[in-house]
């Protein structure tokens, strides 16, 4: 998609989303909300880029996630930037993205998407970076049918800004 001639380009809108773009490794842990029980984990490896030409670059993350019994899965997510959030709609979400305000620090992103295929279900994930945009500590609040039923956490670090000569594909050794 295109943006709006009167719209500012995605890194005057939203720059604190373009300070994420590079190559992040972590973990995902997900817990049952009513036991607090760890029922999943694996680690991550996580594109988020900006692609197009300068003033009109969209929003495209990619996500590797290994698991420890040698399964890898990878899930695209082309975006784009319209009335101040980036947002996606593809065969597995559909939502948007946008910078917390009030944030004094300017650190703090919101997220919230639907899963097309799981009726009844809607996330909402909070993004912290930390002062020098190298940490991302990240948390996902699952609901089901108006109730909280999962939540995942997440915890990064940027492993280099420079995404378009990454070339790692095994798992991360975090």
């Amino acid at each position: 998609m295109v943006n709006k001639v009167s719209q500012p380009g995605i890194r005057e809108a939203m720059p604190l989303l373009c300070n994420n773009e590079g190559v992040w490794e972590g973990w995902y842990r997900y817990y049952d909300a009513k036991t607090g029980e760890l029922t999943d984990q694996h680690r991550s490896r996580l594109f988020c880029r900006l692609v197009g030409e300068p003033g009109h670059e969209e929003y495209h993350q990619t996500n590797h996630y290994f698991w420890d019994d040698g399964s890898v899965e990878v899930r695209d997510f082309p975006a784009w930037y319209e009335d101040g959030r980036i947002r996606w709609d593809n065969e597995l979400i559909k939502g948007w993205a946008a910078a917390m305000q009030p944030d004094d620090y300017n650190r703090s992103t919101c997220l919230n998407w639907t899963r097309h295929n799981e009726p009844g279900i809607y996330l909402y994930e909070m993004i912290q970076v930390n002062e020098d945009f190298t940490k991302r500590a990240r948390t996902w609040q699952w609901f089901r049918d108006g109730e909280c039923y999962q939540r995942t956490l997440i915890d990064e670090r940027l492993v280099t800004r420079d995404w378009r000569t990454f070339e790692d594909t095994g798992a991360p050794n975090n």
